[in-house]
């Protein structure tokens, strides 16, 4: 292996290691709580050189988020893969979403609340951030109905997912109607 290779390669651990930490510690803490100087002492590097990776804590999120969407659009097709039947991979779609953003609270936020630098619904949207929606879509576009675009009405069905994984966290919805959100959800809008 060349001094180039190796670099190359350490350079890559010590990111896989800053993301980690910045994660754990944001899902701990919250992300005020992840400071550069915070993830220097964490990790043991000095701040430096955490800048010679990231520009700062934008840049983080934005590398948090980006693995968290290959996460959740991982979540997303493995429940949806063992299911036939359209409706039923929606039902399976949604509780998968709903389930990523309650177990990962600060991936969610790095994803869709914060601003991480990254351009969303553009031709120059990072991959992963693009084959998430792509996930939501694969099942999506099957109950659209005649007519309807299935990328528009993903992007509603979306909406109101997020808008449940969000307004449940804040606790501004009765827990006890979550799987009934789930279903009236699919019943209203999947057509298929």
């Amino acid at each position: 292996m060349s001094t180039q290779e190796r670099k190359q390669r350490e350079q890559a651990v010590r990111e896989r290691l800053i993301v980690a930490t910045a994660r754990e510690l944001a899902e701990q803490q919250g992300w005020d709580a992840v400071t550069t100087r915070r993830l220097a002492e964490r990790i043991e590097y000095s701040q430096p050189v955490l800048y010679s990776h990231f520009r700062g804590k934008r840049e983080i999120i934005g590398a948090v988020a980006l693995q968290g969407a290959t996460e959740m659009a991982a979540a997303m097709r493995a429940a949806t893969s063992a299911e036939n039947d359209p409706r039923a991979r929606v039902t399976a779609l949604a509780r998968a979403y709903l389930d990523f953003a309650a177990h990962h609270p600060a991936v969610y936020d790095a994803l869709f609340q914060l601003d991480g630098g990254l351009t969303y619904a553009q031709e120059d949207t990072p991959e992963p951030l693009k084959d998430a929606f792509a996930a939501l879509m694969e099942s999506l576009s099957e109950v659209a109905g005649d007519g309807v675009d299935p990328g528009l009405f993903t992007e509603v069905f979306w909406a109101s997912l997020h808008g449940l994984a969000t307004l449940t966290r804040a606790g501004r919805l009765l827990p006890e109607y979550a799987e009934l959100r789930v279903q009236l959800l699919v019943d209203r809008l999947a057509v298929a």
